[in-house]
This record gives C-alpha cells, sequence and structure tokens, in this order.
C-alpha cells in the first residue's frame, strides 16, 4: 500500500493519531521537500516517530517516482506531506503513476492553508479562486495572477495568495553544465508579494484600466506561520503590507472581498495602523 499523509502545518506532533500509525508501520517514509516546510526539520520528525525519513526533492518525485514505488505492492510505505497531500499543492500525479502499476493507496488527511487561513476571521466558504504568486526576475515579471484576483474581487470573494519556495533550484550556468550545484533555499515575504502587486497595479494604471482589483489602500492580511505557537496575523493597506516583517517563513497573503460586519470586527483586532482601523471601521459603518 502507498499511503499519503499529510502533516498538518506547525511541527512534528501535527501528524494525526491514524497518521503516526501508518509512520511506524511503514517499511519506507518519504517527506516531500520541496513545496513546503515544518517549523521543524527532518532530524525533529525521525525523533518524534521513531523512524527514518527519507527526503524526497522535485527530481525524485516528479521523475523518479519509481523509487518511492518500488515494493509497495508487497510492503507498506508513506509520502508524508506538510499540510493535506491534496490541499495547495496536489500529488494525484504520484497516485495515478501508482494506479498504472496496479498499487493500492490511502490517503490520511490533515489541516492544509487552504483551510487554516481562516483563523484570521474571514470565512472560508467566501473564498475564490486560490492564486499563486511566483518570485519576479529582471526578465520574467508574469502577472496572470492579477486577472485572477480581479475575477474573485469582482464576485466580491477573497483570494487566498500562496507565496513562492524556491527549494533546490540551480543558477541557469549550473543547470546547462549539468552540476548538482543548488542555490539556498528562497521564501517570499508578504512584503515583496506586496511589492509586486503594487507593481501590477501602478502597470495596469498606466494601461488606462479603471476598475482596478485592488490599490494601495486595500486592506490585505498577512499570514506567517499558520498552525505553530508562533504564528502571526496582521491586516494593513497594501501600501503598508510592503514594509512589514512578520518574521520567518512560510508567508500567505489575502486580499479580501466583501466583508461581513463579523469578518471586519475580526480584522480590526489584527489591524497595525490607525489608517487601517480607520479603513476598515468605515467599511464597517
Amino acid at each position: 500500500m502507498l499511503y499519503l499523509v499529510g502533516l498538518g502545518l506547525g511541527d512534528a506532533k501535527d501528524i494525526t493519531v491514524k497518521g503516526l500509525e501508518v509512520v511506524k508501520n511503514c517499511k519506507r517514509v518519504y517527506l516531500e521537500a520541496y513545496t513546503s516546510i515544518l517549523t521543524v526539520g527532518k532530524d525533529a520528525l525521525e525523533e518524534f516517530y521513531g523512524r527514518e525519513v527519507i527526503l524526497a526533492d522535485r527530481d525524485m518525485v516528479e521523475t523518479n517516482s519509481d523509487e518511492i514505488l518500488q515494493g509497495a505492492e508487497e510492503e507498506d510505505i508513506a509520502f508524508l506531506v506538510v499540510g493535506d497531500p491534496f490541499g495547495a499543492t496536489t500529488h494525484t500525479d504520484l497516485v495515478l503513476r501508482a494506479k498504472e502499476k496496479g498499487l493500492k493507496y490511502k490517503v490520511v488527511h490533515n489541516a492544509s492553508i487552504m483551510n487554516a487561513c481562516g483563523c484570521c476571521g474571514l470565512q472560508l466558504y467566501n473564498f475564490g479562486e486560490t492564486v499563486s504568486i511566483v518570485f519576479w526576475t529582471d526578465t520574467w515579471k508574469p502577472d496572470s495572477y492579477y486577472d485572477k484576483i480581479k475575477s474573485n474581487t469582482e464576485r466580491k470573494m477573497h483570494t487566498l495568495c500562496l507565496l513562492d519556495i524556491k527549494m533546490k533550484e540551480q543558477t541557469i550556468e549550473n543547470l546547462m553544465k549539468g552540476r548538482k550545484i543548488f542555490e539556498p533555499p528562497r521564501f517570499m515575504s508578504v512584503s515583496q508579494a506586496a511589492e509586486q502587486l503594487l507593481e501590477i497595479v501602478e502597470n495596469r494604471r498606466k494601461d488606462g484600466e479603471e476598475s482596478l482589483a485592488f490599490t494601495e489602500d486595500t486592506v490585505c492580511v498577512g499570514l506567517s506561520r499558520i498552525g505553530s505557537d508562533s504564528q502571526k496575523i496582521v491586516s494593513a493597506t497594501l501600501k503598508e503590507m510592503t514594509s512589514i516583517d512578520i518574521g520567518d517563513p512560510l508567508h500567505s497573503l489575502i486580499i479580501p472581498g466583501e466583508m461581513h460586519s463579523l469578518e471586519r470586527d475580526m480584522l480590526l483586532e489584527f489591524a497595525v495602523s490607525d489608517k487601517t482601523r480607520n479603513i476598515l471601521s468605515s467599511m464597517c459603518s
């Protein structure tokens, strides 16, 4: 059996009882290590589980999945995913490859950012399509997610923005020369995401777009390390968010749509400035 086990969002103890039983009984245990992170490392997981954990990077999962699936017809293999296996990042590709080989699989679900983001007070059933904001480069500045945010706001819905993670990335030079030399991990912050969103807005304004999805004074929500003891939630204008530091990764950003008064009251609890409080209070009246 192939087991896909969600680990939740905080630390080693966020695994479910069912998930822990699976891990302890499996022959091999892999940890998907390129789409998200816990606040603790591999060593802490191994200590808590009492088992060796094998890191599975993008290359292993996407191109060498046979290594993970090997022997699963005769023994149990666990594939651990931060959050939920089918939450912010789906692993249907691994399931399909298992089924092609005639292997059985089971999923042990857990919390993911897709539902845990409700801790800020915004109601989950008022969220529209989730978007991913990627790191820009000097020559590559995609902005297609802006149109998805605009579609959500036009439907009066909130937008959860998942921020980019770079794990085991190679420079173009090392990639071309086949050198397995990787850049240090990078995690986008809410301030970086806000800067990119403001640049997109400015470009759209210059292009004559009259009805913008958001502006510098749009109140948004910054989230960090949700599910951990050190989680942080702030509400601020998009302009204010560019200079706010909410600490270590992982970060997420929410752009609210139309809010119920209870949602606005919750965001008032996390407001970073009088300006944000005044904007939210005027929306409540």
